[in-house]
């Protein structure tokens, strides 16, 4: 059985599949071992292909394809068609670019969404009560998998 449905933004994308972040371990092996089900979409996957060629990044060839072919093979590619019909709006991110994935968490039935992202953050008390995913940071993620985080804020209200 798979456990909860993902969302992960570019940002814990760079953590997990480029920087190997340790704070994201746990993260990494949820989505190793299937405990937990990452999904992304066309939108999401342009975003990160486009964000592995930033020259701020400074990836060379090679580490850009291996961090491709990492994201692909962790994240199941959600079919626009499986959309949601009848959901209720969602709020508007202070970032238009961080809208997608709010968009995804809504229509994959996702129960997390993780992000660093400060405006995303700000939204998970309403994005719980009316549209059944938080949104929290990996390490809160993992405090709560871990069942160290209070209850306010390790499940969706």
């Amino acid at each position: 059985m798979t456990g909860p449905r993902l969302v992960l933004d570019t940002n814990v994308c760079l953590d997990l599949f480029v920087f190997g972040d340790a704070q994201c371990a746990l993260l990494r092996e949820a989505l190793r071992t299937g405990a937990a089900e990452a999904v992304t979409d066309e939108a999401c996957r342009a975003e990160w292909l486009a964000v592995l060629a930033y020259p701020q990044l400074a990836l060379d060839a090679a580490r850009s394809i291996a961090a491709a072919a990492a994201f692909d093979a962790q994240m199941r590619t959600w079919p626009a068609a499986e959309r949601r019909a009848a959901a209720p709006r969602l709020p508007r991110c202070a970032d238009p670019d961080d809208q997608k994935f709010l968009e995804l968490a809504q229509a994959s039935g996702a129960q997390w969404l993780l992000s660093r992202d400060r405006e995303l953050l700000k939204l998970t008390r309403r994005t719980a009560r009316e549209h059944g995913f938080g949104i929290l940071t990996p390490q809160a993620w993992t405090l709560a998998q871990a069942g160290s985080a209070p209850a306010s804020s390790a499940k969706p209200v």
